[in-house]
């Protein structure tokens, strides 16, 4: 899975017909303090995600396991929006980072 942040949208009126209603977005991969990174994948949003929300993506054959993305041509999917990550910075600490 890849943690990133909607930067934008794709838009492509012509594709194949199993696409139909799909959204296309540009995520951006982030570090764990959400730093950006200079790796993106373009996904399609199975959450209803929006520009700027910090997102977990799916690749590959796992893409395709989501209700709208089963047995269509898919290699990302965005599918879950996260509310914060709590990282262990030592034994029974923990850091919380939210976006």
């Amino acid at each position: 899975m890849i943690l990133g942040r909607i930067i934008g949208t794709v838009w492509a009126t012509r594709k194949d017909e199993n696409l139909v209603g799909a959204k296309f977005l540009i995520v951006r991969q982030l570090n764990l303090d959400y730093s950006e990174t200079s790796n993106f994948v373009v996904a399609v949003d199975s959450v209803g995600a929006g520009v700027g929300e910090v997102v977990l993506v799916a690749t590959g054959s796992s893409a395709r396991q989501t209700t709208f993305t089963k047995n269509k041509p898919i290699d990302a999917v965005i599918m879950a929006i996260v509310d914060k990550l709590d990282i262990p910075i030592k034994q029974n600490n923990f850091k919380t980072v939210q976006n």
